[in-house]
């Protein structure tokens, strides 16, 4: 069971996922924030995240990116995204990808439970990236 242990600095909220083992496993709820952007980012037809940039997800000291917002209750998570689709791709399709690969990212990596993948489409991006 997840148990909410407050940080150092009280912005990050971090769980206990495990302590029956010879030690504690924690995680912090911007590491599953950003697993959900990374999980994400793996679709075809996904663009980016709205109020997001890549310099951002690779800072070190990124907190949990904007556009994204995880909420972790009971070992279960919800996740709330915001993003911005490529141009020409389905957007019912392409966000139920983008829910299923989040959702399976998130269980296979952390063994928390995801309840809730929330998409909002907040654009469409029709020019090509270099």
């Amino acid at each position: 069971m997840a148990n909410l242990v407050k940080s150092a600095d009280d912005k990050t909220k971090i769980y206990t996922l495990d302590s029956r083992t010879i030690g504690e496993v924690k995680i912090a709820d911007d590491v599953v924030a950003s697993i959900a952007v990374l999980a994400a980012r793996e679709v075809e037809g996904f663009d980016d995240m709205e109020g997001n940039t890549t310099r951002l997800m690779n800072s070190v000291k990124a907190r949990q990116p904007k556009g994204v917002r995880v909420d972790v209750v009971n070992n279960m998570v919800r996740v709330d995204l915001t993003a911005r689709l490529k141009y020409g791709y389905g957007i019912r399709e392409t966000c139920s990808k983008i829910q299923e690969k989040i959702k399976t990212a998130i269980e296979n990596m952390t063994g928390l439970k995801v309840t809730d993948v929330n998409i909002r489409v907040a654009g469409v991006n029709t020019e090509a990236r270099a």
